[in-house]
């Protein structure tokens, strides 16, 4: 959430900054809002001090024996117009929290402006996209074919969009969670969390999954619970409401954990294979810093997840966002994207984002600062270590071998206990 006195105090910043993202984007409404409110801040003090006054006098003429009737029936009905706008102050309280909640981060300065993907930066290029000379096939028929994937019985059982992994296939898939889980504990050192998979509103409103994007969440049905989109959402809000110790920070913190999204408004997209799924799994890696630190850190999380690609052996590419293709909580993101064959392209496989204070905000997650002794907002930052489903088709379609077998990367051999499927 953007700090509304940072709003009041560099309002045409703030819009030069959101209109990067999106022309329509505005904090006009916010400001408005925020002089009503603050003038009816300024009417009920004046109110209360004169109410507070007057009692005093109404005190001292009963004291004195006289008739305080009449200034007794004033102080009823100021009563009465405080309440009426108290009611009405929080009623604009609520409208500024609201839009404040449905409001972008700012970009920040330096990256590129453009509107969309196109804009996008490629900061580097680690590999060679893979090349055959015979036909290298989508991970999706690799999978079936091999008998790794079972779409269809994973359609029935759910929903399009769900998928079932069989025999070296669940191996496989098993095999890639420890072995990032492993990289980010003993060589990154990040904190292994098991987080839960539900979590509640507020969770989900600390990290800007909500308001904006309800529809692409799962509920539970008479319950205020919604299962993750992410491992963000529990990791990052287990200090939600808390003062923590500058000495404690930065905090590293890795989670594995299934993931759930709708993909409300991606309909026709990536539908084959296991690019884009209603479930999968993801290895997440969260940090909370202070802002002094939080862009060498970002730096350092996004050379954490590359590590794991390189130690595959995976071509990638390193992509940093335009104003108009990041996340609605970040300030700065990249884009790790490894090169997938059946697409003869490459696929984001994780998003490393930093949001400043932005989720700090909303979580009200603090620290207290050595240098004033006062509780300050963290940064939260976050990135994919990575998407788990998308480094199994990555390795299905790049390792494949011309008879149609996949040769498993060196690093897997001793978590899957084979070394080609």
């Amino acid at each position: 959430m953007l700090d509304i006195k940072l709003i009041r105090e560099n309002p045409e910043k703030i819009n030069e900054l959101l209109k990067r993202r999106n022309p329509n984007l505005s904090i006009n409404e916010v400001l408005e809002i925020d002089n009503e409110r603050r003038k009816i801040q300024f009417q009920t003090d004046e109110l209360r001090a004169k109410r507070k006054s007057m009692s005093q006098t109404i005190g001292e003429l009963k004291k004195a024996g006289k008739d305080a009737d009449e200034l007794q029936a004033e102080v009823k009905a100021m009563a009465d117009d405080i309440k009426a706008l108290e009611e009405k102050q929080a009623e604009l309280d609520t409208k500024q929290k609201d839009f404040l909640l449905c409001t972008p981060n700012t970009p920040d300065e330096n990256i590129a402006i453009g509107p969309d993907e196109t804009f996008n930066v490629v900061k580097k290029v680690v590999g060679e996209p893979t090349r055959k000379n015979y036909e290298l096939k989508p991970h999706w028929e690799l999978g079936e074919k091999l008998g790794l994937l079972d779409f269809e019985r994973g359609v029935k059982l759910a929903h399009t969009r769900f998928s079932l992994y069989r025999g070296k296939g669940a191996a496989l898939e098993r095999a890639i969670i420890n072995f990032f889980l492993e990289v980010h504990t003993q060589e990154h050192g990040y904190e292994e969390i098991l987080p839960p998979i539900l979590v509640n509103s507020a969770a989900m409103t600390g990290t800007g999954q909500l308001p904006k994007f309800k529809e692409d969440m799962f509920k539970c049905v008479d319950e205020d619970l919604f299962l993750i989109p992410t491992a963000e959402v529990p990791v990052t809000n287990i200090y939600q409401n808390e003062i923590l110790n500058e000495d404690d920070l930065p905090k590293y913190m890795t989670a594995y954990t299934p993931c759930f999204r709708r993909e409300a408004g991606s309909a026709g997209k990536d539908t084959r294979g296991l690019i884009r799924l209603h479930q999968f799994n993801k290895v997440e890696l969260v940090k909370l810093t202070t802002p002094e630190t939080s862009e060498e850190e970002h730096e350092k999380l996004t050379r954490n997840a590359e590590r794991v690609l390189e130690l595959l052996n995976l071509p990638f590419r390193r992509v940093e966002l335009c104003t108009g293709d990041i996340g609605f909580s970040a300030k700065k993101c990249y884009d790790l994207e490894v090169w997938l064959p059946s697409y003869d392209n490459y696929k984001e496989i994780s998003s490393c984002s930093n949001f400043g204070d932005f989720q700090a905000r909303r979580a009200n997650i603090k620290y207290r600062s050595k240098t004033t002794g006062k509780p300050e907002f963290v940064h939260t930052l976050n990135g994919s270590g990575l998407a788990v489903g998308r480094t199994f088709a990555a390795i299905l379609e790049n390792f494949q071998t011309e008879d149609g077998h996949i040769i498993i990367p060196e690093v897997l051999r001793k978590y899957t206990g084979f070394d080609i499927i």
